[in-house]
This record gives structure tokens, sequence and C-alpha cells, in this order.
């Protein structure tokens, strides 16, 4: 087996390619733990009361609403059953940061941060949905963004 890396600016996200002569068990085997590892949707319920899969690389933000729990993927908003903590948790820490007691972002969506507000940073994402980080976690998003840089530059 091959594994290969293709650094361009053509690709926007990560993309994964499996390539062989023959349809095979090991290749279903890998295509099956590929998908299970990054293709875990989330339930949720657009506004016509419609079931949507959300898939986790489309997520942007995920935020408490009164008593309800958003998720806000590239297409809309959507109602979940989940509580924010457990959300928190089946996104794990890789690409997804806690910024304030209600919200958990994609840090991979954020286009700038601006930190002109003493004390506190606003966040603009690529779909231009703003939000900001609270003061208590300004400390752990800057890490998660430096991290992530270091990432990208390999």
């Amino acid at each position: 087996m091959k594994i290969k890396a293709e650094i361009d600016e053509k690709y926007n996200d990560i993309e994964l390619h499996v390539c062989n002569d023959v349809l095979n068990s090991e290749v279903k085997e890998i295509l099956g733990e590929l998908h299970e590892t990054f293709d875990r949707a989330i339930a949720g319920v657009d506004e016509r009361g419609n079931r949507v899969m959300i898939s986790r690389s489309d997520v942007i933000s995920v935020f408490a609403e009164g008593q309800k729990v958003m998720v806000l993927d590239t297409r809309g908003t959507y109602t979940v059953q989940k509580k924010l903590y457990e959300l928190e948790s089946e996104l794990g820490d890789t690409y997804f940061a806690r910024i304030s007691k209600s919200e958990i972002v994609n840090v991979r969506k954020i286009k700038n941060l601006d930190m002109s507000i003493t004390g506190t940073i606003k966040i603009t994402m690529k779909t231009g949905y703003e939000t900001f980080v609270s003061r208590r976690n300004v400390a752990k998003i800057k890490e998660k963004l430096l991290k992530e840089r270091k990432v990208e530059q390999g």
C-alpha cells in the first residue's frame, strides 16, 4: 500500500483517494474505516421539520439558543437533539474549539480574527457568520489556531 500527500493551492479541503485495480475486500475495509472516521454525520431537523444529516466537515458552528442546540453548516441552521457538551465530545478537538459557554466553532472555517476589541476576539467565518470568543476562552482559541497553523505549514 502506498500513501501519498499532495499539497496544492487548488485544494480547498482535504481529499482522500483510494485507488486500486479491483474493488476487493481490502479496499472496502479501507473505505469503511475512512467513512467511519470522517463522515460521522450529525442528525438534525431543518426549519420545515425535515430530518437532515449534517456532515461534520460542513459544520461551521454549534451553539445553544435558549433550550435548543443548533448546528450552523454551509447550507443552513438545524436543531439537534444532543446537548452541547455531547456534540463537543463527538466532534472531538481536532478541528473544533469551544469559544464560549454556549458555542463551539470549526477552526478550519475561520476567515479572520479581529482583536481590536480589548480582551476579546471577534471571529468572522468564511461564510460571513460572526461570533465572539469569551474572555475565558481567548487563550484556548489562540493555542488551537497556532496548532492548526503549524499543521498546515507541515
